[in-house]
């Protein structure tokens, strides 16, 4: 289990997948700035920093472990 983790993680990734983890990076840096900004923000706005922090994780997670099919063959 632990080496196909590592395979897949280290195997080639689909152009799409690398576009989808570069703005799920964006998305977690605007909201992790926005959870860390030195003034007091609205709740509303806090609230949703979390979701980006949190959706910006789970899409770089998953874009990561995309595995380009046709390139790991070669």
């Amino acid at each position: 289990m632990k080496k196909e983790i590592v395979r897949r993680v280290s195997a080639p990734t689909p152009q799409f997948f690398k576009s989808i983890r570069k703005i799920g990076i964006a998305l977690g840096a605007v909201g992790g700035a926005l959870l860390t900004a030195p003034i007091a923000l609205p709740a509303l706005i806090t609230s949703i920093a979390g979701y980006l922090v949190a959706a910006g994780l789970v899409a770089s997670a998953v874009s990561t472990a995309a595995v380009d099919q046709e390139k790991e063959t070669e």
